[in-house]
């Protein structure tokens, strides 16, 4: 079935010709469409408008049909823990994450009593406890006959412990040893890329331990798990995935192992907010179809209120039935590599391999350090657009709502780490507000008929209300000193005609600052906020305006 019958093909100049029309009316002058609506990742991967053709690439493909639904739990209480799990198990969890920062590993016993190992895979993760976590869980399998029967799991060593060589012949069957953990890497600010490089990096230190400790190097290889992110950009998620895959080949190639990574996909914590937590359900149902379709083993979502604390019952529901929804009912699982040949994944695939590549060899020549400048620099390029809401954060710097009564949870881990989420920064604010006695408040001083303030005057009460700041709208002869902030709202033409007018007016008052919500500049007007401005600068400053102690 020919599915372009009937279409003549279009072409790229055809597609120039009419991209530079619709961009002319915005006031562009130059010739160049595609760079003009190119964009670049923090990590400086261009991501162009158009792709016309394929690359020729290797494509090592990941996990073919249902994916393994992998559960986190956190909970301090052994037997709180124990519950939840048997809960998730009866539910449609396949596979266990046991994050032992708050729990013993002697308590492994009771967290575990009524799991069959032997149906269910653990993954440990107790960071410099590792050894004692890995002593208890593998008493609980003592003899040879019952480890040759576990059907995966990773007793969860990092590649740099001291413990790992003592370790190395004691995994069996389908239990492995090492966790590269590149999501503590993107918690930190790293862009994909650097991501990637990253776990390449800590992948080849592993093989190099377990090697030194005596094993085979196809052993080795393994032994060896990685945990990525799975983020609400689903494009950049399935090429990074795929992207790990053919990384990881390389390097199995030159080692001589086999060209096979397994891959535990984690919806990010760093995209996670507290405010409005029930929009992290769409975040992470998007992360989670990214990670499914870009070949995970494994995939781990994150329940919408882990930003609060100790997830509930319902979110951890929520989380296990993303899952089930996205394998049962939508078939995410039926297509292996259902990317596999668009234009546009398999090229970023490729711009992602080769930047994480290239960045893989720095580090391998001048040390970490590389890879930790590149992620200090993302990090700084995303906290910039997220302050300036070219990354928006929905829920919070953009859509806040001022009445919104949170979910209250028990204080814990609720996120693995301690990821930097995007939203913080404009949620301190917003805590700051409401710890006040009254609210803080801005006047917005509206000019002209409500057709010509309407835009502008939403758009600044969305701005101030990020930071948790109400707004009171009135004309300017409305306003009587209270507020001491303003803000003018109209049409360009109008602030031509009547902005200073109105400055000096609203000055006389008793204003003590004056925004105007467009740019320009305006006799009496002592600051603009626009789309692009630092969203967070305006609200700082407001909260020093308006006497609020920092």
């Amino acid at each position: 079935m020919d599915l372009a019958a009937g279409f003549d093909p279009g072409s790229r100049e055809e597609w120039r010709a009419l991209a530079l029309s619709v961009l002319r009316k915005s006031g562009y002058e130059g010739d160049d469409p595609e760079g003009r609506l190119a964009t670049r990742t923090p990590d400086g991967v261009t991501i162009v408008p158009l792709y016309d053709e394929a690359p020729e690439l290797p494509r090592p493909v990941g996990h073919a049909g249902p994916w393994d639904v992998r559960q986190r739990h956190a909970h301090p209480d052994p037997r709180v823990t124990r519950e939840a799990i048997l809960a998730d198990l009866e539910n449609g969890v396949s596979s266990l994450w046991l994050d032992l920062a708050s729990i013993d590993p002697a308590a492994l016993p009771v967290v575990l009593d009524g799991v069959l190992l032997d149906l269910a895979p653990v993954v440990l993760d107790a960071g410099d406890r590792a050894a004692r976590a890995a002593h208890a869980f593998l008493q609980l399998n003592e003899t040879a006959s019952q480890l040759d029967d576990l059907p995966g799991g990773n007793l969860g060593f990092a590649p740099g412990d001291p413990d790992l060589a003592e370790f190395a012949g004691r995994a069996r069957g389908g239990l492995r040893l090492v966790v590269v953990d590149a999501l503590a890497y993107h918690d930190r600010g790293a862009a994909d890329a650097q991501e990637l490089a990253a776990s390449i990096t800590q992948g080849v230190a592993a093989l190099r331990r377990l090697t030194e400790a005596g094993l085979p190097v196809e052993r080795a290889f393994e032994l060896i798990e990685f945990r990525y992110a799975a983020t609400a950009d689903q494009f950049l998620t399935i090429a990074k995935l795929r992207a790990a895959r053919r990384l990881w080949a390389r390097v199995a190639e030159v080692a001589g192992g086999p060209p096979v990574q397994l891959q535990h996909a984690v919806t990010s914590g760093a995209m996670m907010t507290a405010r409005d937590p029930w929009v992290n359900m769409l975040r992470t149902t998007l992360a989670c179809f990214a990670a499914g379709a870009g070949g995970a083993d494994a995939v781990t979502v994150q329940p919408f209120d882990a930003a609060l604390g100790l997830p509930d019952a319902f979110a951890r529901r929520i989380a296990r039935n993303t899952q089930s929804l996205l394998v049962e009912e939508a078939g995410v699982a039926r297509v292996a590599d259902p990317a596999g040949g668009s234009w546009y994944v398999e090229h970023l695939t490729d711009d992602l391999a080769n930047a994480a590549w290239d960045l893989f060899r720095q580090a391998e020549k001048h040390g970490e350090q590389v890879i930790e400048e590149a992620i200090r620099q993302a990090r700084a390029s995303r906290e910039k657009d997220v302050a300036r809401r070219r990354r928006p954060v929905t829920g919070v710097s953009e859509f806040p709502n001022l009445a919104e009564r949170i979910p209250v949870r028990e204080p814990g881990p609720g996120l693995p780490g301690t990821p930097d989420r995007y939203a913080e920064p404009f949620e301190r604010l917003r805590d700051l507000a409401d710890r006040q006695e009254t609210r803080p408040a801005v006047f917005l001083a509206t000019l002209g008929p409500v057709a010509v303030h309407t835009a502008r005057a939403s758009f600044a009460a969305n701005l101030f209300a990020a930071g948790g700041v109400a707004t009171v709208t009135g004309e300017v002869a409305d306003y009587t000193g209270a507020p001491a902030v303003v803000c003018v709202c109209s049409s360009d033409r109008l602030y031509a005609e009547q902005a200073a007018q109105a400055a000096a007016a609203l000055k006389a008052a008793g204003a003590a600052k004056v925004w105007l919500a467009g740019k320009g500049e305006y006799e009496g007007v002592d600051a603009t906020l626009y789309a692009g401005c630092d969203a967070l600068e305006v609200l700082e400053t407001t909260f020093d305006d308006l006497g609020v102690d920092r």
